[in-house]
C-alpha cells in the first residue's frame, strides 16, 4: 500500500510503498474511510521543536482517522471485523497515532489498540468521526474537561477553524454566551452558524468572560486572552501555532487568573463527542479531498485562512 512518510522537519512527504499492518496481540487493523488533516502536521514540517515527539523517522502521519476493522488481534474478541469505529489518536502511555511508534492514517490501513477505538455510531459519517478524533475531541476536552464550560458562562473562543468551531459549538449547546476571536473574514462569517454572541479580529474586544479557550495559539492570542478575562477567570490553551508566547502578567496577578493547558482528550470524551454529533446539531464544515492530495492541503494550511477541516477520504 502507499503511504505519506514523513521524514523530518524541513523535508516534503513522500509518497510511497510499505508494508501492510498486521494485528499483534492487544491490537487490530482498521481500514481507514477518512483521514483528518491537521496543522499540527504542518508544525512537524516546518518546526524543529516538534521533532522530539517522534520517535522514529520515517513514519507516516495521519492522526484523524475513522474506519472499519478488517483485522482483530489476539485478546481484542470484544471487537469484530466490520465494527464502525473511531480513533482516539493518544495513548494511556502517552504514545500516539501517527507519531511515536504507530503510523498514521495518511495511509489506507493502521494498527490500533484499545486505547484508541471507539465506536462510531451509524449516525456519524466517516467523515465526520475522523474529523471528532482529534479537532473534535481536543476541543472538546479543552471546552468542557479543563474548561469546565457550563450553561450562563461567558465563554471566548479564539480560532473559528477546526478545533475552534467544535469548541464554540460545544459550548452554545451547553448553554454558553459565546464569542469568537478569528482573524480569516471566511471563518467569521460562520458566526450565526456556530450561535456566536458576537465574533471580532481579536479576543480582547471583549471584556469579562468567564472562560477563553486559544485553539489557535499564536502567541498574540495568548496574551490577549488575558486582557478580557474577568477576575478568577481561566485561560486554556490548546493551539500550538507557535510554541512561545510573550504575555503581560499584570492581568495575571491582579485578576488572579487560571491559565491551563490542554492536549487531546480521552475514549470517554469522544464518545460523548460522537453521542453529540449523532444528534444532527453539530456538523463542522468539512473539505473533503483523496489521499493524493494531503500535500497540497497541507500547504494551503500554512498559507492560513482554511474555512472547515481537510478530510481525506479513501475509497472503497
Amino acid at each position: 500500500m502507499k503511504a505519506w512518510r514523513f521524514y523530518g522537519t524541513d523535508k516534503p512527504l513522500v509518497f510511497e510503498e510499505v508494508d501492510e499492518p498486521q494485528a499483534g496481540p492487544g491490537e487490530v487493523v482498521v481500514d481507514v474511510k477518512a483521514a483528518g488533516v491537521c496543522h499540527s502536521d504542518v508544525s512537524a514540517l516546518d518546526d524543529p521543536g516538534w521533532m522530539p515527539m517522534f520517535f522514529r523517522i520515517p513514519m507516516t502521519l495521519g492522526h484523524e482517522n475513522a474506519g472499519v476493522i478488517s483485522q482483530v488481534g489476539e485478546g481484542m474478541e470484544q471487537w469484530k471485523v466490520g465494527d464502525r469505529v473511531g480513533l482516539a489518536p493518544v495513548m494511556s502511555d502517552g504514545d500516539a497515532i501517527g507519531y511515536g511508534k504507530w503510523d498514521g492514517g495518511y495511509a489506507p490501513k493502521l494498527r490500533a489498540t484499545e486505547d484508541n477505538i471507539v465506536k462510531l455510531p451509524d449516525e456519524v459519517s466517516f467523515e465526520l468521526g475522523a474529523l471528532a478524533t482529534d479537532a473534535g475531541l481536543t476541543a472538546y476536552h479543552a471546552m468542557v474537561v479543563r474548561g469546565g464550560a457550563a450553561k450562563g458562562m461567558k465563554v471566548g473562543v479564539i480560532g473559528l477553524g477546526g478545533l475552534g468551531y467544535v469548541g464554540a459549538r460545544a459550548a452554545v449547546l451547553m448553554g454558553c454566551e459565546v464569542y469568537g476571536a478569528e482573524i480569516a473574514p471566511g471563518a467569521r462569517q460562520l458566526a450565526g452558524e456556530i450561535g456566536l454572541t458576537d465574533v471580532a479580529d481579536s479576543i480582547d474586544a471583549f471584556k469579562d468572560l468567564d472562560l477563553i479557550v486559544d485553539y489557535a495559539g499564536f502567541g498574540t492570542t495568548t496574551a490577549a486572552a488575558l486582557m478580557a478575562l474577568k477576575e478568577f477567570g481561566t485561560l486554556v490553551q490548546v493551539g500550538m501555532g507557535r510554541l512561545e508566547s510573550t504575555i503581560s502578567t499584570y492581568p495575571l496577578i491582579i485578576n488572579q487568573l487560571t491559565i491551563k493547558g490542554s492536549k487531546s482528550g480521552t475514549k470517554e470524551d469522544l464518545a460523548a463527542l460522537y453521542d453529540l454529533m449523532a444528534t444532527g446539531q453539530l456538523n463542522p464544515p468539512m473539505n473533503l479531498i483523496k489521499q493524493a492530495d494531503v500535500p497540497d492541503a497541507l500547504a494551503n494550511l500554512r498559507k492560513g485562512g482554511v474555512v472547515g477541516r481537510y478530510i481525506a477520504v479513501y475509497d472503497d
